[in-house]
């Protein structure tokens, strides 16, 4: 998005959007990025087949080792299939260990993501789903408004965690990386509302410590083998 549909959106969201302007410092670590992660989980848990959703730059994409499957999913660069993710996920027929989103961060389409994933994901597999953790509220609002974004991906954590049969987590690096395992939930949010999608950053900021269930990363293979 160029600097003049920002600076536009920007104004908007000052006009109609939550006028709350508390922040949230996570204190994430500089040493440890979403690659790191990625490839640590590839390694320890020996996967063998990894698929990337919104590649971009192949900043992450390029990181990931050979493996016997490697699809990065982007409509415009990177990776190795050119086309969104729904387009993707209509033709597929592969399985997989690993899958990384990253691509549209709006709710509705990472929650679209998230779940076509599960479809395709090998039991012991796992999804890591990137920038869950938004530090204020310009920088998750949609439309997008600045350039450091998260979108309001952590809509889709915070249910995901309301359910039975999906256990999620959010480890504290790189802007919020969440973990979803296909398994029972070992620690369900109890939550209720009608629709995610209509979520207020004010009640985020109020209860991001109960909705995300922040780990550490090296508390993430406690999660993992749990």
């Amino acid at each position: 998005m160029n600097k003049l549909s920002l600076r536009f959106f920007n104004i908007y969201h000052h006009i109609f959007g939550e006028h709350f302007n508390k922040r949230i410092d996570y204190k994430f670590p500089s040493n440890v990025m979403r690659w790191d992660l990625a490839k640590e989980v590839i390694k320890r848990k020996n996967y063998k087949r990894y698929l990337e959703i919104g590649c971009d730059t192949d900043l992450l994409f390029s990181k990931i080792p050979d493996l016997n499957i490697k699809i990065g999913v982007d409509p415009i660069s990177g990776g190795n299939y050119r086309g969104t993710s729904d387009e993707f996920f209509k033709q597929n027929k592969n399985y997989f260990d690993c899958i990384f989103i990253d691509g549209l961060h709006t709710y509705k389409q990472v929650k679209n993501d998230i779940l076509n994933s599960i479809k395709f994901l090998n039991d012991d597999g796992v999804i890591l789903v990137h920038d869950c953790l938004p530090a204020n509220f310009y920088q998750q609002a949609v439309p997008r408004c600045k350039m450091l974004w998260t979108g309001d991906v952590w809509k889709s954590i915070v249910e995901l965690r309301t359910k039975d049969n999906i256990d999620a987590c959010v480890c504290r690096i790189d802007m919020g990386v969440g973990i979803i395992k296909k398994r029972k939930n070992s620690k369900k949010l109890e939550f209720n509302c009608r629709d995610f999608s209509k979520l207020k950053y004010k009640e985020y900021y109020a209860n991001y410590v109960n909705f995300m269930r922040i780990i550490s990363y090296e508390d993430i293979f406690n999660f993992l083998n749990a």
